[in-house]
């Protein structure tokens, strides 16, 4: 059997076994080793079955005794946004929001409180403040009067493409452009490949980041909706692209922000075919993809043969929002990327560069790596907990597989726009559904973040939202 398939076959096994009650609630499931005899599968292949099913919450890990059957959460719903739209998505308008800006200023895009400090600088952090701290200090002579090259230091991009090489995507050192972050890789990318007035086809809900920089760049959007367990509806893409001169279209095929969405194998091949079949530049979006709770991904871009897929990312997300520091990865455009790099902005700082470059080296990225996505899954589950407490079947979410974040949307009619100032009164920090649409849809939902931890004043927090919503 293809490893890459392998286990997804046994998580299939598996999930058929528990749904006939071959295994009871509380009961321990086959050690790996005995899976891996009985199945005729690799270590890793279990694990990985085992890893998945976990991410569900369908069994449990514990330590030094194996894995269990966990009990059935019947308060937690998949969200249905599965249905086929009917509709040929249509380019809406593009205007700046006032709201993104209020919640930037809070300092609460990722936290119910505004201003909420973190307790403790864990120790990856620390290490990396150390890394970079030593290269400023070990500049000699002239150099913090010479700019780095356009593209970046150049072994920092060496490193970086043997990451991606790492996760099976074939790239190179040359064709990577170190940028100021994602967002700004994003907007490289999209400065690159069109042209203002084009059509660019957006996931909706989606980043609104992308929505911001659409408008920044005099460009049109095409909203595309997201289904549950697949991410961008390819269907509706592909009608929208037979009716439209669509330029590009900007996709997060892991753990997509807001709803966390994870893109099938099959569905990233099937993009990648209309992309070559209708002149589509593919934006990829791969700033989630190393917060799997199931092992490591691979890239939509890892799947390109034909390089129509520019991919941007960086450490933010994975490591610290202040490291600006991202990347955008293309051999077709990429000396226009680089061009346009160093007509906006020159050079990136070589010492930030450096110290990254040292920090991921030494191997400690990685293990800092391993902690927090632990520590995240746990933070997820907490946070259904609490939000399940307080409104049980009041509402629908996909339980996340990874990423930062829950997508909730209320049954009852909730407008969380209208709620957003109010809250506020009462400091708390909501993240609105319809900051991520240009049409101002998903009133009703709200973007929940588990990046910190449900402490006592996050759950004081929703309970303050609760007692607003009932009013």
């Amino acid at each position: 059997m293809n490893q890459e398939y392998a286990y997804l076959a046994l998580e299939s096994w598996l999930l058929q076994q528990l749904q006939t009650g071959r295994w009871q609630v509380g009961e321990r499931l086959p050690s790996v080793r005995m899976l891996c005899r009985e199945r005729g599968v690799s270590k890793a292949t279990v694990i990985h079955a085992y890893q998945r099913l976990e991410a569900q919450g369908r069994i449990e890990a514990r330590p030094r005794s194996g894995y269990f059957v966990c009990a059935p959460l019947a308060a937690v719903r998949v969200s249905d946004r599965s249905d086929e739209s009917t509709l040929i998505p249509q380019p809406v308008p593009v205007t700046s929001s006032e709201l993104l800006t209020d919640i930037m200023m809070q300092g609460a895009a990722f936290d119910l409180l505004p201003g909420q400090q973190a307790p403790y600088l864990p120790a990856g952090l620390l290490l990396l403040n150390r890394a970079i701290a030593r290269a400023l200090r070990q500049s000699r002579g002239v150099s913090h009067q010479s700019y780095e090259e356009p593209a970046g230091f150049l072994p920092l991009r060496q490193l970086l493409a043997q990451r991606y090489q790492r996760d099976a995507c074939q790239v190179t050192a040359d064709q990577l452009c170190i940028t100021s972050g994602c967002q700004n890789a994003l907007y490289l990318a999209l400065k690159a490949s069109c042209q203002p007035g084009d059509l660019v086809a957006v996931e909706s809900p989606g980043f609104y980041g992308v929505i911001q920089l659409l408008e920044t760049l005099q460009l049109k959007v095409i909203e595309i909706p997201v289904k549950s367990g697949v991410g961008m509806d390819l269907k509706a893409l592909e009608r929208a692209l037979m009716h439209w001169p669509i330029r590009a279209c900007v996709v997060t095929p892991s753990f997509a922000t807001p709803g966390g969405t994870l893109m099938p194998a099959g569905e990233q091949q099937c993009l990648l075919e209309l992309a070559e079949r209708y002149d589509l530049v593919v934006i990829e979006d791969d700033i989630y993809r190393e917060l799997s709770f199931a092992g490591r991904l691979s890239p939509l871009k890892a799947r390109d043969t034909q390089d129509r897929v520019i991919l941007c990312g960086s450490y933010s997300k994975t490591l610290s929002r202040d490291l600006r520091l991202g990347w955008a990865i293309s051999k077709r455009w990429h000396a226009r990327i680089v061009y346009l790099k160093l007509m906006t902005q020159l050079a990136s700082s070589h010492y930030v560069q450096q110290g990254l470059y040292d920090y991921l080296n030494s191997g400690e990225y990685d293990r800092y790596l391993r902690h927090r996505v632990t520590e995240l899954y746990g933070q997820a589950q907490d946070w259904i907990s609490a939000i399940q407490r307080r409104w049980q079947d009041q509402i629908v979410f996909d339980r996340p597989q990874g990423g930062l974040c829950l997508w909730v949307t209320w049954q009852c009619p909730i407008d969380t726009l209208a709620l957003y100032p109010r809250a506020l009164q009462q400091n708390v920090a909501l993240t609105p559904g319809p900051l991520f649409s240009a049409s101002g849809d998903f009133r009703q939902a709200l973007r929940l973040s588990f990046a910190q931890p449900c402490t006592a004043a996050h759950e004081a927090a929703l309970d303050r939202l609760q007692g607003l919503m009932h009013q």
